[in-house]
């Protein structure tokens, strides 16, 4: 079932797009403009959030969430319509990136065409009425994937945008929807071009209350029946208990390791610090110094990186899902983006010419990541994930051998006897592998 592609996905990089705010017009045309900058920072995957007209019923927010959707097969007018789309996937092309679309399949808005039309598409809720598995989700209303009709009516609509110019999907809380429903759409979507299959996969803890309440939920490893990519969700309170500070780094290094042995062999993670559910980074981690260590160790994690928009700039305001709230760019930081450039040009090379990440903590807070061939050592990379100063005794640590060209700096490293903690992460790599050009466009 897995394209050729497949296999670059490790070196290579997603970038979101929520078009309402990313720009000032908050149009398709207008992000558009955009994607020779994307492309120039060497992102292959632009992510498109949901572009359908939005419902009114239930709405949150003055404009609602574009998660709540009216027609699956139309384009909101106020984007710009269908040829607004079909000119975004043709700009985005010539510019070598793919694009992928939002797809919403566990719900629809409470006013949606196939309310209206397929009643007996939808679960019934206590009242008898149209309901939803999640109350908290008061927008929208959920899919009942038994209905005759149905599946094939969300497949025909995913040959729809594939035919468009779409390339791919990213598949919104794809863990509530049956895993056979997905594997199915993909074969069928592979007869039309090989495309790009991105799993919101969810939180572990979700799936456990989403089971305990008698609904089905699918775990990662499930999901890979189809999909090429998941979220990094399954580990990410591990990574949360250390941003806010009440946790080691170490349960998270752990887990990864973990990840590494539990998928099948073609799975990769999309590792994500930030997106549109998420809270900016920049504002959970204000340093920034910690913030550039955190930044470039994601740029190197074995599995897809993914960046929202605005975070190359260092932006800390996350738009609002529910409002006309674009972004800020009288906040850019041009030190940051010169920073996230250059090592995300870095990332992707180092992760190409990887098979093998080994992730320690030899010291509270700093983390050492060695990435191996078959053949050889690729790269080491230290991170000062707190942020810390002072020295390190590198025979204690287990840091005697660090050396090899600085690919941040140009410069050849040698350690001695003491390491001095800095506000830059220390990537090495052995000679020659800097020269290699191999960034999986």
């Amino acid at each position: 079932m897995w394209n050729d592609s497949v296999t670059k996905l490790g070196s290579q990089s997603i970038y979101q797009i929520f078009p309402r705010n990313f720009t000032a017009e908050g149009t398709l045309d207008a992000a558009s403009a955009e994607l020779s900058r994307i492309a120039g920072m060497g992102f292959d995957i632009v992510y498109l959030t949901p572009v359908h007209p939005i419902g009114k019923l239930a709405r949150k927010g003055p404009v609602g969430s574009p998660y709540a959707i009216v027609d699956y097969r139309s384009v909101d007018p106020a984007l710009g319509g269908e040829a607004a789309l079909q000119r975004f996937c043709g700009t985005a092309h010539q510019q070598g990136l793919k694009v992928i679309m939002d797809v919403v399949y566990n719900h629809t808005s409470p006013d949606s065409l196939l309310v209206q039309e397929h009643p007996d598409w939808f679960i019934t809720g206590p009242d008898g009425k149209p309901g939803r598995k999640v109350d908290d989700w008061s927008d929208v209303i959920d899919l009942d994937y038994s209905a005759a009709g149905l599946r094939e009516y969300l497949i025909e609509t995913l040959e729809k945008w594939l035919r468009l110019g779409a390339d791919g999907f990213r598949c919104d809380v794809a863990s509530l929807v049956p895993v056979d429903f997905w594997v199915e759409a993909r074969r069928r979507a592979e007869a039309i071009k090989p495309t790009i299959w991105l799993a919101e996969s969810v939180h572990k803890e979700f799936v456990s209350y989403m089971r305990h309440h008698g609904h089905y939920a699918a775990s990662d490893s499930e999901l890979h029946a189809a999909f090429d990519l998941t979220y990094d969700y399954d580990g990410r309170e591990f990574l949360d208990g250390f941003i806010r500070g009440s946790a080691s780094i170490q349960p998270y290094l752990d887990f990864i390791e973990l990840q590494s042995c539990m998928y099948p062999a073609h799975a990769r993670k999309a590792r994500c610090l930030e997106n549109h559910d998420q809270p900016r980074i920049a504002d959970l981690v204000p340093q920034v110094d910690r913030l550039r260590n955190i930044t470039a160790m994601w740029m190197l994690l074995p599995g897809t990186f993914f960046a929202y928009m605005g975070q190359e700039w260092g932006l800390t305001h996350k738009p609002d899902l529910f409002s006309n709230d674009p972004l800020n760019r009288s906040k850019i930081d041009n030190d940051f983006l010169a920073f996230f450039s250059r090592m995300h040009a870095l990332g992707k090379q180092l992760r190409s010419l990887t098979t093998r990440f080994l992730l320690r903590q030899p010291a509270l807070g700093v983390v050492l990541m060695e990435g191996y061939t078959a053949e050889r050592p690729v790269f080491s990379a230290l991170f000062n994930l707190d942020g810390r100063r002072g020295q390190l005794d590198t025979e204690k640590f287990g840091l005697s051998s660090l050396s090899g060209q600085n690919l941040l700096t140009g410069e050849d490293f040698v350690v001695g006897d003491c390491l001095t903690l800095g506000a830059e992460p220390l990537v090495l790599a052995v000679a020659g592998v800097a020269d290699k050009n191999s960034t999986g466009k």
